[in-house]
């Protein structure tokens, strides 16, 4: 039988797979599963349908924080919020100082909550609709980008003597030259490094499950090369890339995960000497977005590069207008 599971402390909603059906003939549901899958309350079906796991968490987070603010303590509940409701946690949410972009994204996660619910006609307002989110604020994003001197510091970082160190080299490489997310390097299967149409490439799947195709930057490619020279796993194609240095699973070579990359991605940045603000993951992908803008690459031509649907988040990493060697503060003289 299947069960559904609504977690008011958590947000959590489980819903144990079906059992494998093998006849042709026999039913894809049995009658009693059918009448549990139809009975499930349309605020567990809105989460289950996330698909991106790097966006179920961060909603999952944000809803929970909403219903404990609330105190909502069953799924139903939700049908019963007010405006006032969510305007009292805005307030609450800049009280704790909070980014504008954080309050933001949390307000959206409760408002594709509720426009859903709109959608099935379970509610019939969405109590977000109509209220004022914080601005943006500066034009240009509070991530900071590398110079080039810090960026090539931190490509040399790595101990290329060691296959360890090969692999760094190489994920840094791919980061600085191609602007991924993290979450994209980890994705990254032997296979998706190919040639095409003449050019190595890297195929990436990004969010919403969107696929893009990023021509590879030789000095990337090179690096690249070298690592999967020393790898038993070159040869397989659905392997991940880049592995784990730890001990590979039973099914095969292990990947990396976003906190290992963070953690290397810090380690090296220490080697290099820069301020831990700039051993982020996404202050590599800034340092890429603004190095081709600097060098005559087309805004429109980095908004697909990057994979944003909105060019105003493409704009967030435009760092053209703030060269600190060409600030008026390097023309006074007392």
């Amino acid at each position: 039988m299947l069960a559904v599971f609504f977690c008011p402390c958590s947000v959590g909603f489980m819903v144990p797979d079906l059992p494998v059906i093998a006849p042709a003939s026999a039913p894809l549901l049995t009658r009693e599963d059918f009448h549990v899958l139809a009975a499930i309350p349309p605020e567990v079906e809105w989460f289950a349908d996330i698909q991106n796991p790097n966006t179920r968490a961060a909603y999952r987070s944000d809803v929970s924080q909403f219903m404990a603010f609330v105190g909502l303590q069953r799924a139903e509940e939700f049908r019963m919020v007010a405006r006032a409701h969510v305007i009292a946690w805005r307030k609450q949410l800049a009280a704790q100082k909070l980014a504008a972009a954080s309050i933001r994204r949390k307000l959206s996660a409760v408002g594709s909550l509720f426009r859903y619910l709109c959608e099935q006609n379970a509610i019939i307002h969405n109590p977000c609709d109509g209220v004022s989110r914080p601005k943006e604020g500066a034009n240009e994003g509070k991530t900071p980008a590398l110079s080039d001197a810090q960026a090539r510091a931190l490509l040399e970082a790595p101990d290329v003597s060691t296959g360890r160190g090969l692999r760094d080299r190489a994920m840094l490489a791919v980061l600085l030259y191609h602007g991924l997310r993290a979450s994209e390097l980890c994705a990254l299967r032997v296979g998706d490094f190919a040639e095409r149409r003449g050019f190595r490439s890297f195929m990436v799947q990004g969010k919403g499950g969107k696929i893009r195709y990023i021509p590879a930057h030789p000095k990337a490619v090179a690096a690249v090369d070298a690592y999967l020279e020393t790898c038993d796993h070159r040869a397989e194609l659905s392997a991940p890339l880049f592995v784990s240095s730890r001990r590979a699973s039973a099914s095969g070579p292990k990947g990396m995960t976003r906190a290992r990359i963070r953690e290397l991605i810090a380690r090296h940045a220490g080697v290099a000497h820069l301020h831990p603000a700039m051993s982020r993951p996404h202050a590599l992908r800034a340092t890429a977005a603004t190095n081709a803008l600097e060098h005559g690459a087309d805004i429109a031509l980095v908004q697909d590069w990057l994979g944003h649907a909105n060019p105003a988040t493409t704009r967030l990493y435009d760092k053209r207008g703030q060269k600190p060697e060409e600030s008026p503060s390097y023309r006074v003289s007392y």
